[in-house]
Formats: C-alpha cells, structure tokens, sequence
C-alpha cells in the first residue's frame, strides 16, 4: 500500500500563480498550520516539479500571466495518478468553478481581499486531502476484501477439487468390491452406493471447474450425473437410456446434492424395477420452473408402472433417503401414474437470487 499522509502530518502543498505577494501570504497561512508550500509560477513548471513527487495538494490559481487554470488542469496526469487539486478563481461567474471540477479539480475556493481568504484556502486544502486520504483508503480496504475473497474462492474450488477426487477414489473401491463379489443382492447393493457417491463428487467436480463457487448450474450437473448413471447402472439392470431435459437453474452446493442424490435414487430405482425382466425402454428426467418460486424434478418412464401403496420392493433405503432429500429441499413429493408407465416428482421452492 502506498504511503499516505494522516491529516495531522506536514502537507506538501503545490501553489500554482504568479502572484508572488498573495503565494507569500498564502504560504505563511499554510506555515503556521505545519504545511510546507513550493511554488510555481507556470504550468510547465508545475508538471516538473509534480513529477519529480512529494506532493500532497495542488492548489491551482485561475488567473496567470500566460495561461488559465483550466489550461494547466487540462495537462496534469488524471485524478486517480495526482494529488486532489484545490483550484482558486477570482471570478464571480460560478461557471468557471463549476467548468474547473468537469474538467477535474475537487473543490474550489473564490480569490477574495483579505486574511479569511487565506484561511479558507488552507481549510479547503486540508478538508480536500482528508477526503481524498479516505477515499485512498477506502479504495485499498476494498482491494484488500477483493483479494481475500479471490484467495478464499481459490482455496474452496482446492477442496472441492480435492473432495471430488477422494469420493471418485471411494466410488472406485466400491466398484472394486462389487466386482470381487458373488452375492447378486450385495453387488447390486454397492453400486447403487457407488451411484450415490458419484452424485456428490458430481457437485464438488462443478463446483471447481466453475467461476461461481456459491451457486451451481444444475442443467450442466445433471448432465454429467446422467452420463455417470448411464455408465454404472448400465451392466447391472439394463441397456435403458436416460433422457435429460433440465432447466438452466442455480441451485447451492447443498441443494444441489440433495437434488442429485435424489435423481441418483429415482434413476436407479427405475433402471432396477420400471420394466420388466428382458425389456428395455427410456427413463426421462426433467428439471423445470413452475413460475418464478418453485422448481419440479420429475423422472418417469413407460414400463409396468408403480403403486405407491403396494409394499416395498428391496431393502426400502431408496425410499427412505428420498424422503431425507424431501424435508431438506423443504419440498414434497407427488406419484402419477401415466398411461403407462410412472412418473415421480419432487417439487420444492426455489432460492432467491443474490442481490
């Protein structure tokens, strides 16, 4: 950060006239206030010794021999690579003030007779170089929060990058298990586990290769799951292809997963029981908005179709984290039996976007 001078410090004040009496005057003012005061008579005199620095203000009189203020103003480097300038007119007229800060000054002060003049100039200089402190310091907190932030971002995509391939490293011990297995019911068993875990790491692997680490693009996420889906469920319970057509919503890192997880049980649940042994057939997955508050996941098929009120068919633990999935999103969950086949939905309320 660069040096600043507190307002209590000495100002090193750049006086621009050619009045060597009032530059006198004005000096002495500044003295008694600790200020030290340089002066210059011309413009290009002026720009020598600003470039050479140590400069805090610049007040620049109107009035010269050879040139105006305004010229000499039009020729200093922009506000934000100068000090702030106090510039001095004797003119009666507010427009040559008002002409003075369009074209770059940040307060005037009218040349008047008489030692109050002085000590406005003075207090006009100090209050404008406060002002323009602040607003330096200001300008660097917000960097500063800027930076923090990017830091903070860079890290959590480092951690999802990093959880996602610990769970793809999981899923993998998982389908190496199944493999070494026998037992029908346990194979099937580890790769709807290995299922589930895929539709976590699926979140975290978006969430950093994505430029917005708070909210998640569910039609980019639900495609990839889909794909995963295809791939692991497929040698299992059937050649069923999964047709995708999902909304371009944002959801967070949470309700994305539960959103996954919850296609995740669907899918599987209909690849092992939507159609009969020998048959195959398409499992459809739609995301959608219904108006601008709620959102609906919905997967349906055209197999045997299902009754929510017969018993449970297997070990009831799709169920039950279905219904866990429910009460997280704070949705409900709805079965529709088309002409043939089923339909599920999940409908639930959307989040505001941020402001």
């Amino acid at each position: 950060m660069p040096y600043v001078a507190d307002i209590r410090d000495p100002l090193h004040v750049l006086l621009i006239d050619d009045d060597e009496t009032l530059c006198a005057l004005a000096e002495r003012q500044m003295q008694r206030r600790g200020h030290v005061v340089t002066q210059a008579q011309t413009g290009q005199r002026a720009i020598e010794l600003l470039a050479k620095g140590n400069v805090d203000v610049i007040a620049l009189d109107h009035s010269l021999l050879a040139e105006t203020g305004l010229d000499i103003l039009g020729r200093l480097p922009d506000r934000g690579e100068r000090p702030p300038v106090v510039y001095v007119t004797g003119s009666a007229d507010a427009r040559v003030a008002l002409e003075a800060l369009r074209a770059g000054a940040d307060e005037y002060v009218i040349k008047e007779i008489g030692a109050e003049f002085f000590e406005l100039l003075t207090a006009a200089i100090e209050h404008v170089y406060e002002r323009w402190r602040l607003k330096q310091v200001r300008d660097e907190q917000a960097l500063d929060i800027l930076k923090a932030r990017d830091r903070a971002e860079l890290l959590l995509k480092e951690m999802n990058h990093r959880v996602a391939n610990s769970l793809g490293l999981v899923a993998a011990m998982v389908r190496m298990q199944a493999s070494a297995l026998t037992d029908e019911a346990a194979v099937k068993a580890l790769n709807e586990t290995q299922a589930r875990i895929t539709a976590i790491a699926g979140v975290h692997r978006h969430i950093y290769s994505s430029d917005n680490v708070a909210m998640l693009s569910m039609h980019d996420y639900l495609k990839q799951l889909v794909k995963d889906l295809q791939t692991s469920l497929h040698d299992y319970h059937g050649a069923h292809e999964i047709v995708l057509e999902a909304a371009d919503i944002s959801m967070t890192t949470d309700k994305a997963i539960w959103i996954g997880i919850a296609v995740s049980e669907l899918v599987t649940n209909a690849f092992k029981y939507a159609y009969a042994p020998g048959k195959t057939g398409s499992i459809r997955v739609t995301l959608r908005k219904i108006g601008d508050a709620v959102g609906e996941l919905a997967v349906e098929d055209d197999g045997i179709g299902f009754d929510p009120r017969a018993p449970t068919i297997g070990t009831g633990v799709g169920a039950k984290i279905l219904e866990a999935m429910r009460r997280g999103l704070g949705g409900e969950i709805a079965h529709g039996k088309e002409v043939k086949g089923a339909r599920v939905s999940l409908t639930f309320p959307l989040e505001k976007p941020a402001p």
